[in-house]
């Protein structure tokens, strides 16, 4: 079996998925349709549409582009199977169900941004640099009943710097995840389709990556600098971890540097050390370096400082 043979289906919507959708067809691989989530309303109004960006991808080099807002409708189960696609990949999805997932000869697999089984679920780049991992990486399985607990096909590692945040794993896993969905497919072709696959092992402790919302990102100074320094980063640039000052305001932070400066002041308050913004953990001090006030923009503390002298007199909720 060749490349050119392999009828494919690539499922995805945010811009994760568009590396791997991209490199399959500029790879020369037969992506025949591809799924997306349908439009979505926005602006003031929600009047204004607006598609995916693998959609606008898709678009791009005229492939057939399909949005069901149901998985189960008959009228796009029917219409997917008219592609008699071989394969179907996924990147950055939502769960399917088995009539979808089992349609293909070959299965249905997902590139998943963490080493399963850990971190299964919707945010597992977030929870892994929160938790402070100094490694992930990425996985392709196949996928079954239950989220994210199919046969492990391939799985590619991937350091985490002390200092990285979330946007710079992002990047590296997006074109980690391209790779390893082009090697899985190889295999696959090399094997006419047969693929070795393990089951995964659910013995230890495991990881969980549920889904972000945002009081999951009010930082909870009553813990160790480390702590806090890792929550910020692992949700840097976006969300963006935050708290409620005194004032009533809401602080955004998205960066900070550890200090190794103890403290015995209470957690959360604030001090201005020359040019220096230190916020108060459980055991030393963390030095704030990029912020944004509610109705402000993003600045870096020096520019901060300038403009809210009188900072330290308030103190984080």
């Amino acid at each position: 079996m060749e490349k050119k043979d392999l009828r494919i289906i690539f499922m995805g919507t945010p811009e994760f998925a568009v590396e791997s959708l991209k490199t399959l067809v500029e790879g020369g691989y037969n992506v025949v349709a591809v799924v997306t989530q349908p439009d979505k309303p926005v602006g003031r109004h929600q009047d204004t549409l607006q598609p995916s960006e693998v959609k606008k991808y898709a678009l791009s080099q005229n492939l057939p582009v399909l949005q069901p807002v149901k998985m189960k409708d008959p009228a796009f189960v029917e219409e997917l199977r008219s592609y008699n696609a071989d394969l179907q990949v996924v990147v950055a999805f939502r769960m399917l169900p088995e009539v979808v997932w089992d349609m293909p000869r070959f299965g249905t697999f997902n590139v998943h941004a963490a080493l399963l089984p850990q971190y299964r679920g919707a945010a597992p780049i977030n929870w892994a640099v929160i938790n402070g991992e100094t490694e992930t990486g990425v996985t392709t399985f196949f996928l079954d009943k239950d989220i994210d607990t199919g046969r492990i096909i391939q799985q590619k590692r991937f350091p985490i710097p002390d200092d990285a945040d979330v946007e710079y794993v992002y990047d590296g896993l997006m074109h980690l995840g391209a790779k390893i969905a082009t090697e899985t497919i190889d295999q696959l072709i090399a094997g006419n389709g047969e693929i070795d696959s393990i089951p995964q092992s659910e013995e230890g402790e495991l990881k969980h990556a549920p889904k972000i919302f945002k009081e999951t990102c009010m930082i909870n100074w009553n813990q160790p600098a480390k702590k806090v320094y890792d929550f910020v980063r692992g949700l840097s640039p976006y969300p963006g971890a935050w708290t409620n000052l005194n004032n009533n305001s809401v602080l955004k932070i998205f960066q900070t540097a550890k200090t190794g400066k103890a403290c015995n002041a209470e957690p959360g308050t604030l001090y201005i050390d020359g040019k220096q913004l230190l916020i108060a953990c459980q055991d030393e001090w963390l030095e704030l370096l990029m912020l944004q006030l509610s109705g402000k923009k993003r600045m870096d503390a020096k520019s901060f400082l300038n403009g809210n002298k009188n900072i330290d007199q308030f103190k984080a909720l």
